[in-house]
């Protein structure tokens, strides 16, 4: 047994030991927070049990509930996957327990002693079973998913992973050379954290599900050391709750190699690899959601789909490739557009919600980034049958007519928005699931509604009721000819946190802040124009307006940023004789009242060198045109001729390499 290392905690909040139970639970269940070249994990059981020390060689104390415990949701889906645990948790405990007893007894002390307890007092212990998921990555494609057996002691303060393997009779026992703990101690009134290795000398690394032992001292211990001291809970749900981890893994990997040359010919201003991954990773996702609702179902049809604000269509056109029948409409063509094939249907034009914008047809309605449709979304699907579902992405915060206002201050605008278009779910009818995504965005929290709330006879009145919902956040009257007021939409669409949305269901009257100035005149006019759900709902514009500075005059800019630098400068020349010499203190950066200056390039070259991608656009713009610095500072430019991007007079100017392409394309 060896310590590779132990590291102090600063405990200023007293979160400790409880922190530290925390920390180990977001690698117990999120290992690829920490090791990037894991997809996930599963938990396949969780139980309880004696030390074996305290068995005298005897099984599991029985009828006390210390045996299998599933956890919630994964009993089908692990079944399907046929990665179920191959005997009741009781059993496999009993017989790794007995072998260790009798082939490994001097792992019993690897458990370490009570932290000032009785030894009595510390023989029971949490079992968690879980199977660690690499990543699908070309660079270890045989790396397999592996099993572990986790045993927790809460009061000695250790957690001990004993990787798992089938021996020739297909029984798991413990893979000796790669067991390792966690250990939580406390020393004369100091907290400290550490991690030990049974066998070092034994220890083969795989470099993914067994990283080198350098990393757990290093990477993990240093994680775990943040996270047990940290005050703060996420507001989310952990990723990909609602799907299988190993099958998303493989299905990633499997689309990214499949739709990777589209980052090569990508013709939008856009980031290609940022939009090309994401929407890889969104239709991963819905391919799986898609799959195993299929196999709950007990049906193979693929389900159809329309995505509404389907932007540049990519995600369309992996779905439809994998042959799920659907298409996409727009405000706007892109001009990717024409690149994916007839096979991709892509159509242009505005959705406005109302009896003429219904898709009786359609399985799934999509919501990926759709701004303003994005409230709309659950109620457009659920009125275009009670057999349409949906999923939305939110992004931007929109309400149904206008941008969403805050109500409230104790959450996140996020947070708050979702709640919104989680409420306008519930209210539609829909029982709602929330998910995050692994997708390179801050905003990968979706919204899922599969099922109905009520019974299809029901439907009249659940669309009475959504009528009165879409009246209230306008401040129109909620009553409807021939009845009076029914309960409110929150009496009706009850839900698990119900609690938590007591806040937003409370200022359904305020409502009317959300109106536009020029719809005062329409309130209290009653029901909409005939077909229109509300009043006053706005798509966007065809054209995309420019809101940045480049539609400006060159010369406007340019005088723009002369006045500016002058102020900066404040009029003062220096002469600092040799501006190449690379002395921080001889250059005039300007400074106006200590916070604003002009940037000083030489500290950039200090910095870490940019991605390959900048490196290479960079290499394309070199000298292309005049320094800004060399022409119109008073010293000149900071950066000698060789390094400085920019071309020191005409004699370094070079033809743009961009203009050239265009003039070469066809």
């Amino acid at each position: 047994m060896e310590e590779l290392r132990r590291v102090p905690l600063d405990d200023p909040d007293s979160l400790l030991p409880g922190g530290f139970w925390a920390a180990v639970t977001v690698w117990l269940e999120r290992p690829q927070v920490a090791n990037k070249r894991l997809c996930g994990a599963r938990i396949e059981a969780r139980g309880r049990t004696l030390r074996p020390s305290a068995q005298a060689e005897c099984g599991p104390r029985q009828g006390q509930g210390h045996g299998l415990e599933r956890e919630p949701g994964q009993g089908s889906r692990a079944d399907r996957e046929g990665t179920a645990p191959a005997a009741d948790l009781d059993l496999l405990w009993n017989r790794v327990s007995q072998s260790l007893v009798h082939s490994n007894p001097e792992i019993l002390t690897f458990y370490g002693p009570s932290l000032g307890s009785p030894p009595e007092a510390a023989q029971e212990l949490d079992l968690v079973l879980r199977t660690v998921i690499p990543k699908a990555s070309p660079h270890f494609p045989f790396t397999e998913p592996k099993k572990e057996l986790v045993v927790q002691d809460v009061s000695s303060g250790s957690v001990t992973f004993l990787p798992l393997e089938e021996d020739n009779e297909e029984n798991l026992e413990v893979k000796m050379s790669n067991v390792y703990q966690l250990r939580l101690h406390h020393s004369e009134g100091e907290w400290f954290i550490s991690v030990l290795i049974f066998c070092p000398e034994r220890w083969h690394s795989d470099g993914v599900v067994y990283p080198k032992p350098t990393w757990l001292a290093e990477e993990l211990l240093s994680k775990l050391a943040r996270w047990a001291v940290e005050n703060r809970k996420s507001e989310f749900k952990s990723t990909l709750s609602l799907v299988s981890v190993l099958r998303y893994g493989r299905m990633y990997q499997e689309l990214k190699e499949k739709y990777r040359d589209m980052v090569k010919v990508w013709p939008e201003v856009t980031d290609p690899e940022k939009f090309v991954y994401e929407d890889v990773a969104i239709a991963t996702y819905l391919l799986i959601l898609w799959e195993e609702e299929r196999a709950e179902k007990g049906i193979t049809t693929k389900q159809s789909f329309v995505d509404l604000g389907c932007g540049n269509g990519l995600l369309v056109h992996i779905l439809s490739n994998e042959g799920h029948p659907g298409r996409g409409i727009d405000v706007r063509r892109r001009k990717i557009w024409d690149m994916y094939g007839p096979q991709t249907q892509l159509e242009e034009g505005s959705i406005t919600p109302s009896d003429k914008t219904l898709f009786p047809g359609v399985d799934w309605l999509i919501g990926n980034h759709s701004d303003e449709l994005t409230p709309w979304i659950p109620v457009i699907a659920a009125r275009s049958s009670y057999t349409c579902r949906f999923f939305v992405l939110p992004c931007c915060f929109f309400d149904f007519v206008g941008r969403y206002r805050r109500r409230q201050s104790k959450k996140t605008q996020y947070r708050e928005y979702l709640d919104f278009v989680l409420e306008v779910g519930l209210s539609c009818g829909f029982h709602v699931q929330e998910d995050c995504l692994r997708i390179p965005s801050t905003k990968r929290v979706c919204l899922i509604g599969k099922s109905r709330t009520y019974l299809p006879s029901a439907e009249v009145w659940m669309d009475e009721q959504r009528t009165r919902y879409l009246h209230s956040r306008q401040g129109l009257p909620q009553s409807l000819p021939g009845g009076g007021h029914a309960p409110s939409v929150p009496q009706i669409a009850a839900h698990d946190d119900d609690a938590g949305h007591q806040d937003s269901h409370r200022t359904f009257d305020a409502g009317a802040e959300c109106m536009p100035e020029g719809l005062a005149a329409e309130r209290g006019t009653g029901a909409p124009a005939t077909g229109l759900w509300v009043p006053g709902f706005c798509p966007r514009e065809k054209a995309e307006r420019v809101r940045n500075c480049a539609a400006l005059p060159r010369d406007f800019i340019d005088q723009v940023v002369l006045q500016v630098a002058n102020l900066l400068l404040d009029g003062k020349r220096f002469n600092t004789g040799n501006s190449e010499a690379g002395s921080l203190k001889t250059w005039n950066g300007g400074v106006l009242n200590g916070r604003v200056h002009i940037r000083d390039w030489r500290r950039e070259l200090q910095r870490e060198k940019p991605p390959e991608g900048k490196r290479s656009l960079s290499a394309e713009v070199f000298k292309t045109r005049i320094c800004w610095f060399f022409t119109h500072h008073p010293d000149g430019c900071v950066l000698p001729a060789a390094c400085c991007p920019f071309a020191h007079g005409l004699e370094e100017l070079r033809p743009s390499q961009t203009l050239k392409k265009q003039r070469q394309a066809p």
